[in-house]
């Protein structure tokens, strides 16, 4: 690249894709993976245990960011990385195929896991590098947006793609309208009085009854639950799938209160556990204790069959399951069926269940697709690699090439082994460093409690304290309206922020983050019907969360400056995990001992400790302001 183009690079350029970038294997490892590999057929204790593990890339990424500092330049290991990636989507794509995809698959997650975390460091360090410290504050709610943009992209344009890829392959895609309406409870059919007569013209699957309506009026928890058992059993026999230890296991409810009362017996639950829960039942409200009337949302049962026999030793899999509509009609039994030579002949039971709060009309589209699944993740994943084929050639061209963006100087007596440690003990060395991990632990305090029980409380019921709203009702509430107020309040956060500086806004922006938690407590205690107003109520708190994590996001950049500034911001986002990790632990321990009412009090106090902590950090009063001779639209870097 010629000196002039290094000179040429409009941040415009290259942030948006870049971050796009940064936010794609992210969303494939941790959600895309499990969604195809329950299409695939495995098992849900298998996904939650490999897939959980994946993460752990992004937990440790401190720990090698100095090598990232160290070697090379951060846009070296930004085309690389994204290089790296698209190798493991390509792994991915070529051995979902094979006969022992899992363990195949799963490796290259591994690969794509620790270079996404990888990609991270470097990206993070070449925004700081390439960019003034205006224009970091300025861009800092685009990179977020366009982040966000990537996790909406992976959890629904890639699935919706690979969901078309099945539909246009194998027999035709089903599809059916679940409405709940006020019609009387219609009684269910037991599976073997559903006759299934081979039938000509294609194979095709079909359902009975075409399309399912379902009554409103709760039911009791028994008939659902021995509804739901009965199509369990009955799908497991008839071989539509295997249910890892259906057989009783050894446990039972003695030995599991002989453990209970055995770990009640240690010296944390004895001397600190119980001392503060006792204390705490002295701010727990005075309330009758909620009585379950033992009723539920109502359901229904689906039954799928194939018009005629598959060929000897022919699989197809049926994946059934809500496409689109209210989020409040869900299904609880028989999303995965495999149908053979051997049981064709017999209905397969899905259940369907409405939300026991779902009190209006509504309605939701269910499909079963029964294309080549296989072919279709694997045409996804290829479609992936091409992308990070394309952002490779791409930012190889035009990621900017900073001066400062070189491989961390150090001593000439010194290893990189010794100069690794030293990063991190130059960390630890920085101006009020004490100050700085408080802030880090602290700002968000109060946000990392409340952001745990939001969504239950929403959805709880008002006997329990909570608002009553379905599922649907909560998705609508933070999926449309919550996103929406996030995204406006880190863009308008970063534009102010690259006005005055970082410090100027500080205050406005701890409060902002902190003070609309006061909104729940409102909601709390005046538990409003209005659908509205808790729309509002949640749109206030999320966009001063927007607006006023861009304070958080500022500082860690600040206090990463200097030498080794992308391996230090990579530990100021350990630390910064960690201030949402330790809190959400133990609020919901909270919430139950003295009830949302006062635990959205709670909240509000325990945001205290960032308004102290605030009056004590020192910013340089420039940082993030614009010089006289920057413009963020037209100069460049």
């Amino acid at each position: 690249m010629s000196e002039q183009n290094k000179k040429t690079t409009n941040p415009w350029a290259w942030i948006p894709t870049l971050y796009f970038a940064q936010g794609i294997p992210y969303v494939v490892v941790m959600l895309v993976s499990v969604i195809m590999y329950k299409r695939l057929g495995i098992s849900n204790a298998e996904i939650a245990l490999y897939t959980s593990w994946l993460y752990l890339p992004w937990v440790i990424k401190p720990l090698w960011s100095p090598l990232v500092d160290l070697v090379k330049t951060k846009r070296w290991w930004v085309v690389t990385m994204q290089l790296l990636v698209g190798a493991g989507l390509a792994g991915i794509a070529f051995t979902i195929p094979a006969p022992n995809f899992f363990q195949w698959t799963l490796a290259f997650m591994w690969l794509l896991a620790f270079s996404s975390a990888t990609h991270d460091i470097a990206a993070d360090g070449l925004y700081m590098l390439a960019l003034s410290k205006h224009k970091q504050a300025w861009f800092v709610g685009v990179r977020s947006t366009f982040y966000r943009i990537a996790m909406i992209t992976g959890q629904g344009l890639l699935i919706i793609f690979a969901g078309y890829i099945e539909s246009t392959t194998g027999l035709d895609t089903i599809e059916m309208q679940v409405k709940a309406s006020q019609t009387e409870i219609v009684q269910q059919r037991h599976p073997s009085e559903i006759q299934v007569a081979e039938q000509d013209g294609p194979l095709r699957f079909l359902t009975y009854p075409e399309n399912l309506e379902i009554s409103v009026n709760r039911i009791p928890v028994a008939a659902a639950d021995s509804i739901r058992d009965v199509a369990r059993n009955w799908n497991v026999r008839s071989n539509f799938y295997v249910i890892d230890g259906m057989e009783a296991n050894d446990s039972s409810p003695d030995a599991l209160q002989e453990v209970t009362e055995a770990a009640r017996q240690g010296w944390w639950s004895r001397l600190v556990v119980a001392p503060l829960e006792s204390f705490l039942q002295n701010f727990a409200p005075e309330t009758e204790p909620l009585r379950d009337d033992g009723m539920t949302g109502n359901v229904g049962v689906v039954y799928v069959y194939l018009s005629g026999s598959p060929a000897p030793g022919e699989e197809i899999v049926l994946n059934f399951g809500r496409e689109a509509g209210d989020n409040s009609i869900s299904l609880v039994e028989g999303d995965r069926f495999v149908f053979t030579a051997e049981n064709w002949n017999v209905p397969a039971m899905a259940v369907i269940q409405l939300d026991s709060k779902l009190d209006f009309a509504t309605e939701a589209t269910f499909r079963g697709r029964a294309g080549n699944i296989p072919l279709a993740w694997s045409i996804t994943f290829m479609l992936l690699t091409g992308m990070f084929i394309f952002f490779f050639l791409y930012h190889r061209v035009i990621l900017p090439r900073a001066d400062s963006d070189k491989p961390a100087v150090r001593q000439p007596d010194q290893s990189i082994f010794s100069e690794f440690f030293r990063t991190f003990a130059l960390f630890f060395k920085k101006k009020q460093i004490g100050i700085v991990l408080l802030f880090l632990l602290f700002y968000r305090f109060g946000e990392a409690q409340l952001v745990k029980l939001a969504s239950p409380f929403l959805l709880d019921a008002q006997e329990a304290g909570g608002l009553a709203l379905t599922t649907g009702e909560v998705g609508f509430v933070y999926g449309t309206v919550g996103i929406l107020a996030l995204t406006a309040g880190g863009i308008i956060g970063g534009i102010l922020a690259s006005r005055h500086g970082l410090r100027y806004w500080l205050w406005p922006m701890v409060i902002a983050i902190n003070v609309p938690n006061a909104v729940y407590i409102y909601l709390a205690y005046a538990l409003p019907d209005s659908f509205v107003i808790i729309n509002l109520a949640v749109l206030v708190e999320q966009f001063g969360y927007g607006f006023g994590f861009t304070a958080y996001m500022l500082y860690m950049i600040y206090v990463s400056e200097g030498e080794h500034k992308t391996a230090h911001f990579a530990i100021t986002t350990g630390f910064m995990a960690l201030g949402m990790m330790i809190p959400g632990m133990f609020s919901g321990w909270i919430q139950e001992i003295i009830g949302y009412q006062h635990f959205f009090v709670w909240v509000l106090i325990a945001t205290i400790p960032a308004f102290i902590i605030a009056a004590f950090v020192d910013i340089d009063p420039e940082f993030g302001k614009k010089k006289e001779e920057e413009q963020i639209p037209e100069e460049t870097e």
